[in-house]
């Protein structure tokens, strides 16, 4: 995994002073790289045999696609509101200074139905907690919760406990 490290560009002060941003697009550019990415969240996840995987908007949405082809599974984007065209479910959260909303199709998760919540990156946990308990919400059951970059020092696996997280790279 220190060969992805490495392909990941560190911006140090982005998007404010003081914050050291993990740049993935110079990983995504990296045909290998990028295979190796999807090849690795793939393994660790098949085993749970999910019918569907969510991906979070935005950056959820280059990782998840791709992870639902490889295991055979659907794709279920989940948005900000008023991005899908048909009747959804919606859950508000908190984040640190305000509130934000997240919807995904009603019929987009049955009752019963193994899923994973996939996204580039595990911060605070705040975003992919509420996307678990909006497919739950539905009557999924969320199996794993999966990223590519994991940032241990602000805890959002803590944030997520009783769920399986998945994470290949951990800063």
């Amino acid at each position: 995994m220190d060969e992805l490290k490495r392909m990941i560009r560190e911006v140090p002060d982005f998007p404010k002073k003081g914050i050291l941003f993990y740049d993935i697009t110079t990983l995504l550019k990296d045909k290998a790289g990028f295979k190796k990415v999807i090849d690795a969240l793939t393994n660790q996840i098949r085993p749970l045999q999910p019918d569907a995987v969510l991906g979070i908007e935005a950056r959820g949405f280059i990782f998840a696609p791709a992870l639902a082809y490889n295991l055979g599974a659907g794709f279920v984007p989940v948005r900000k509101p008023k991005k899908l065209p048909a009747e959804t479910e919606r859950i508000s959260y908190e984040l640190e200074y305000g509130m934000d909303t997240l919807e995904v199709h009603k019929d987009a998760i049955k009752a019963g139905m193994r899923v994973v919540i996939a996204d580039d990156l595990l911060a605070t946990g705040g975003t992919d907690l509420a996307s678990v308990r909006l497919a739950e919400k539905l009557g999924g059951k969320v199996v794993a919760v999966s990223f590519v970059i994991e940032l241990e020092a602000l805890q959002g696996r803590d944030r997520l406990a009783g769920y399986d997280v998945v994470s290949l790279l951990k800063y």
